[in-house]
């Protein structure tokens, strides 16, 4: 089976159902360079996966994710930032092409690429105590790695500038409020009721909802073509950057970041 080569990625089927689980719950689900690596393989499996109908996608623990590890930043050599950007390239249109309906089961914190795939999802569910934020600008990179595709779909042009330019975080029933959401329930019933959904659509007549998701993802990844080479080559840029260098330092270190800018 092709879950064998994941270490950091669980999954559990069950009659076409796909339960695909990020499992780094010590980390929160952060994403460290092999969590990267495995999600850049993931979705292009699961859509030649004859076997797999419909797909659940959440977190182990307490957590979605809670993006981009700081410390695999902080250590980041120039070939691994190579590869990190192929592999961003990777998992946004490889997860716009699964014909399989993708079922998030937002289960705590998605911030950073964890909002970005949670967000990318066809439906969402969130926990009452799930918080989604784009927090690249607090790492003093740009909202590179799918931001700005999918927010502005979701919740308007203005509130994904002020979202992703801020990084503020947004409860759960403020993000169904504005769109980023389709449903937030009990954190007790969020996976059954995701699941619920799951099978729904995996026992429903599959070439028809195929023949539905694939355009209404077309519109997505037409978005994606236009701007998010774009955007990762800005965040790219960030990443050479002073802001940046400070903005991991200080988090790292327990305090606020000061920007040789600030007042002038």
């Amino acid at each position: 089976m092709w879950q064998s080569k994941y270490k950091l990625i669980s999954f559990a089927q069950n009659e076409g159902v796909l339960t695909v689980m990020i499992n780094r719950p010590e980390k929160l689900n952060a994403v460290n360079a092999e969590v990267h690596t495995e999600l850049s393989w993931l979705w292009r499996d699961v859509a030649g996966d004859a076997t797999v109908r419909a797909v659940v996608l959440t977190g182990t623990g307490r957590a979605f994710s809670a993006g981009g590890d700081l410390d695999w930043f902080k250590n980041m050599t120039s070939e691994a930032l190579d590869t990190l950007f192929v592999e961003a390239r990777k998992i946004v249109f490889d997860m716009l092409d699964v014909p399989q309906p993708i079922i998030a089961a937002v289960n705590g914190a998605a911030t950073g690429l964890g909002a970005t795939i949670a967000l990318l999802s066809d439906v969402i569910y969130a926990s009452e105590d799930a918080v989604i934020a784009d927090t690249h600008v607090l790492a003093g990179i740009g909202a590179g790695d799918g931001g700005a595709v999918i927010w502005p779909w979701l919740c308007g042009m203005a509130r994904a500038k002020e979202y992703l330019m801020t990084g503020d975080k947004i409860g759960a029933k403020e993000a169904e409020r504005i769109g980023l959401v389709n449903h937030v329930v009990a954190p007790g019933e969020l996976l059954s009721i995701a699941t619920k959904m799951a099978r729904r659509l995996a026992d429903g007549p599959r070439l028809a909802i195929r023949a539905t998701k694939l355009p209404l993802n077309k519109i997505l990844r037409d978005t994606a073509n236009l701007a998010f080479d774009y955007s990762l080559a800005l965040e790219k840029e960030c990443f050479h950057s002073a802001d940046h260098r400070e903005c991991v330092n200080a988090f790292l270190e327990k305090r606020k970041p000061t920007f040789a800018h600030a007042g002038s």
